[in-house]
């Protein structure tokens, strides 16, 4: 790592040193451009420690369960509970036990200059570092500073939160024991993985859901279907409700919800699953005419709008709050950053360019690793009427597909695709059922490609497998009703 106090300027300065971060810094450096990582916490970020990985980990062998208790000859072995010690161990090896030596050596073996501390903006090109010990330098950058901070789970001001000392996906990815009874606020992503985990691992657990029902951005029969496996493992789900205080008598003491219709509920512990907020409130945004807390817009390659050195990729642009979009946003945004820099390249910011994110609004994946799974890509119905397409949804039942009956008895699940009229091309495809995430991919790039539903025709899925499913949607689509 080379000192500071010898070398401060920098191509580029990247402050946050997670999947986007990382991401950034290979980009430039693989450009020939000196570049420095600044961080305060872990060298891999929320994903690696404290979201993607750990949730993912806990939530494997849960998912491994549920479906081998659906094979005829194996059901009966996998009656019994979970080991939840084994699970938490292997939770603690996928997060490298929160060490971080694995991740600092990949970015120093890209050639990128590590800085432990706190990054704040100090004017154009210019970022200060507090290191833990109160020693502060400078670093300039010559081309760019990307801001890749992230955000933070939002707990909401309710009286008696701070000393009920609730969870958020932080202490809920990385506890040490299972708690007796647990209380999950929010319907989204994190509530409904976390919600899966915790009562798989023998809490009891209570999901309190402000909305009508869970998953409020998929198609609605995902949220259905995931709420019908959750209520028959034993949680309970009460929707529109909202935990109104909280209060917790004694430190080791249950914790007390009150609830907008009058109820109140004891738990030992309670997790909000509430939302997210960007990480600029102390970035020193102030000192670039920006304002602090808040998102940063960008244009498609990234860069803050009216900035010509300022780029904000990953969660902090608000743009797709998922790692695996930071990632394709920090590619994106550090071939830009490179095509500037060096000013021989031509940028090409047209739909689908190389230095613009247009999956970002045209073709976002996600996967739920709940049980079931939900998976989607690009528009909703509803979001695909609201933006002004003529669109079709054609649905199939994936517990009719022969790959689905051979992968478990008792199949539930259900596929969509969403057909534009017009061009006849997909705007967006939503599958729920287990083991349906590896299908998502096929979707992607069905999206992403704008294939024609003429040339999907000649995409062959192989018999028997659940990704047969495609054969079923086209064939219900070419015998529905035709275009008005």
């Amino acid at each position: 790592m080379t000192d500071a106090a010898e070398v401060s300027e920098y191509d580029v300065v990247v402050v946050g040193a997670g999947p986007v971060g990382e991401n950034v810094a290979d980009r430039a450096r693989a450009a020939g451009l000196s570049t420095a990582v600044v961080e305060s916490e872990l060298i891999g970020g929320e994903c690696s420690y404290w979201a993607c990985m750990p949730s993912k980990a806990l939530l494997r062998p849960v998912v491994a369960r549920a479906d081998a208790r659906r094979v005829p000859g194996l059901s009966a072995a996998v009656q019994g509970p979970l080991d939840v010690d084994a699970v938490l161990a292997h939770r603690n090896d996928e997060t490298s036990h929160w060490k971080d030596d694995g991740q600092v050596a990949w970015l120093e073996g890209i050639g990128a200059d590590i800085h432990r501390g706190t990054g704040r903006l100090a004017g154009p090109r210019t970022v200060t570092v507090t290191a833990a010990d109160g020693s502060v330098r400078s670093l300039t950058a010559r081309h760019a500073v990307a801001v890749c901070t992230g955000t933070r789970a939002v707990v909401p001001d309710l009286p008696g939160v701070a000393e009920a000392r609730p969870w958020t996906s932080r202490e809920a990815t990385s506890a040490k024991e299972v708690p007796g009874r647990l209380a999950v606020v929010g319907g989204g992503v994190v509530g409904v993985e976390m919600a899966t985990v915790w009562q798989a691992l023998g809490a009891e657990v209570t999901l309190l859901v402000r909305g009508d029902g869970l998953l409020p951005k998929m198609e609605p029969f995902a949220g259905e279907l995931v709420a019908e496996a959750l209520t028959e493992a034993g949680a309970r789900i009460r929707t529109g409700v909202s935990a109104t205080a909280v209060h917790r008598a004694a430190p080791d003491g249950p914790v007390t919800v009150e609830l907008d219709d009058g109820d109140r509920i004891e738990v030992d512990e309670i997790l909000f699953a509430t939302g997210r907020a960007p990480r600029t409130d102390d970035l020193g945004l102030e000192t670039v005419d920006l304002k602090p807390g808040s998102w940063l817009t960008v244009d498609d390659s990234c860069r803050v709008e009216g900035s010509t050195w300022l780029y904000a990729v990953g969660d902090v642009n608000h743009r797709a709050l998922l790692t695996h979009q930071g990632k394709y946003q920090a590619r994106i945004a550090g071939a830009a950053i490179a095509a500037r820099a060096v000013r021989t390249t031509p940028l090409e910011t047209d739909r689908w360019g190389t230095h613009a994110a247009t999956a970002d609004r045209a073709a976002v994946p996600q996967v739920v690793f709940t049980d079931p799974e939900a998976a989607s890509v690009g528009l909703t119905l509803a979001e695909a009427e609201a933006a002004g397409h003529r669109v079709r949804a054609v649905d199939y039942d994936l517990g009719s597909v022969a790959g689905s009956v051979l992968y478990a008895d008792g199949y539930r699940g259900r596929a969509r695709m969403v057909v534009d009229l017009d061009r006849e091309v997909l705007l967006g495809v939503t599958f729920v059922g287990p083991g349906i995430g590896e299908l998502l991919h096929s979707a992607t790039v069905a999206v992403a490609g704008e294939v024609p539903i003429a040339r999907l025709w000649h995409a062959v899925p192989a018999y028997p497998t659940i990704s047969e499913v495609w054969l079923r949607l086209l064939e219900a689509y070419r015998d529905g009703p035709a275009p008005a």
